[in-house]
């Protein structure tokens, strides 16, 4: 049976492919020295919508779309507790098989890798104190002792205001190390380098292409070294934005949007709320609590600056309990914020943090800073076991300069390249799956 290393470079178009010499050697015909599309090893694909992380790998790993295995975005509002939640990490999570399952496999960072069938696995899990205090770990199951070899994972580099090379850097590392010690039949890498700067500037610097090309490279000689096929992949294209659109502040503009003002600011309740939005880069789930209601909310959607369309979600193969009742989809080059408060005197203290499980939202702000010296000033703070926040993020929305989730150009959306003696690559995200275990059984 063969193995193959599937590689998740985040952001990854065809158009950037020709700042990336090894993954354009993997893309190229070796007789034809041509890259093009349509060929048996090179493709762009479509994935499902929203074009996000947690949507798209769930989309590979299933063959299935988000309204069946139940993946609707990066976060959901949870019903049951009126809890909007990101960035969970569970595997049961996914209501459906995995074509992984059947393998003896390493998920290196890949999203919902806890408590997965994967063998060997590693991912970001801090260890929180009692008194709020948090310590950056990862949750180490490969038994290679990554940290001991490789030193502490750049946590900072992962999210953040430092987000950027050193994580992806690591991530390869560690990947390469388990590629030539645990041999396992799959490995699922991520490297997300491309996701930082090219949402913070409109322009896509190449530089960052050959840093992760050269994670990539690190990664590929492993795979030759044991006889594993490598297989590129993307979850989406990032794309110029410039307008950011505030769905929750149109909502609570029209008293359908409830918030409680306390001492940290103001909270959203969802469960008081006649309609919310849960944004999540360029789409958006609109929950609305009376069915009465929903027309009046996507009339109100419809006529905001930047809002290109609202569906219902089964137009979107979105229809999962999960999901809003309403979706609504940005113009090209807009985005939606999480952002509820009228005025920033009264947005929450966690807005100004880097905290993503608290947001009811994606927040891309938490990529900048507002002052290097006051995140030393907070820094002094924690080193004396002084209280502190590290509140340096800024509130400017018009600060983000890229986005994702909908369906760009070809050019400017996913790809995927697979070796030349498999089976033909798919133009789906839905068929990955299969493809991968016609790899695998080949």
């Amino acid at each position: 049976m063969a193995s193959i290393c599937v590689i998740n470079v985040v952001g990854m178009t065809p158009q950037l492919l020709k700042h990336a010499p090894v993954m354009r050697a993997l893309a190229c015909d070796p007789a034809a020295e041509t890259l093009e599309s349509g060929t048996e090893h090179y493709r762009p694909w479509n994935s499902p919508l929203p074009a996000v992380t947690a949507t798209s790998q769930a989309t590979m790993l299933t063959g299935l779309p988000p309204k069946e295995h139940g993946i609707v975005g990066n976060g959901w509002y949870y019903r049951d507790t009126q809890e909007i939640r990101f960035w969970q990490q569970a595997r049961s999570l996914i209501q459906a098989p995995a074509f992984y399952d059947d393998y003896e496999t390493a998920k290196m960072f890949w999203w919902f890798n806890q408590s997965s069938t994967a063998r060997y696995s590693c991912t970001p899990k801090p260890h929180y104190g009692c008194d709020g205090s948090k310590v950056f770990d990862v949750l180490d199951h490969t038994g290679c002792a990554l940290t001991d070899r490789l030193g502490p994972f750049p946590f900072f580099s992962f999210w953040g205001p430092g987000a950027g090379l050193p994580c992806s850097q690591w991530i390869a590392d560690a990947s390469a190390v388990v590629l030539r010690e645990k041999r396992p039949q799959v490995t699922l890498v991520y490297l997300p380098h491309l996701d930082y700067d090219y949402q913070r500037h409109d322009h896509q610097d190449p530089q960052r292409v050959a840093e992760v090309d050269a994670c990539v490279g690190r990664i590929v000689d492993a795979a030759e070294d044991t006889g594993t096929k490598c297989v590129i992949v993307s979850e989406y294209g990032l794309v110029p934005v410039h307008r950011p659109v505030h769905l929750n502040r149109v909502l609570r503009e029209h008293q359908w949007l409830s918030v409680r003002r306390g001492p940290f600011g103001e909270t959203l309740m969802p469960g008081e709320s006649k309609a919310f939005a849960v944004a999540d880069h360029q789409l958006a789930h609109v929950y609305v609590r009376d069915d009465a209601l929903i027309a009046d909310v996507r009339q109100a959607l419809e006529q905001t600056p930047g809002v290109a369309s609202v569906f219902e979600p089964a137009e979107l193969e979105l229809d999962h309990p999960r999901s809003g009742d309403l979706i609504a989809l940005a113009e090209s080059d807009a985005w939606f914020t999480y952002y509820y408060w009228l005025s920033d005197e009264l947005a929450p203290d966690f807005a100004r943090t880097v905290d993503i499980h608290r947001k009811p939202g994606y927040d891309p702000c938490e990529l900048f800073m507002t002052s290097k010296l006051r995140a030393a000033m907070r820094l002094a703070q924690k080193k004396l076991g002084m209280r502190y926040k590290m509140d340096v993020i800024p509130l400017d929305a018009t600060l983000v300069r890229g986005s994702h989730g909908l369906h760009p150009a070809a050019t400017e959306g996913p790809l995927v390249i697979g070796p030349s003696d498999g089976p033909e690559v798919p133009w789906e995200m839905t068929g990955f799956a299969d493809y991968a275990r016609q790899l695998l059984d080949s």
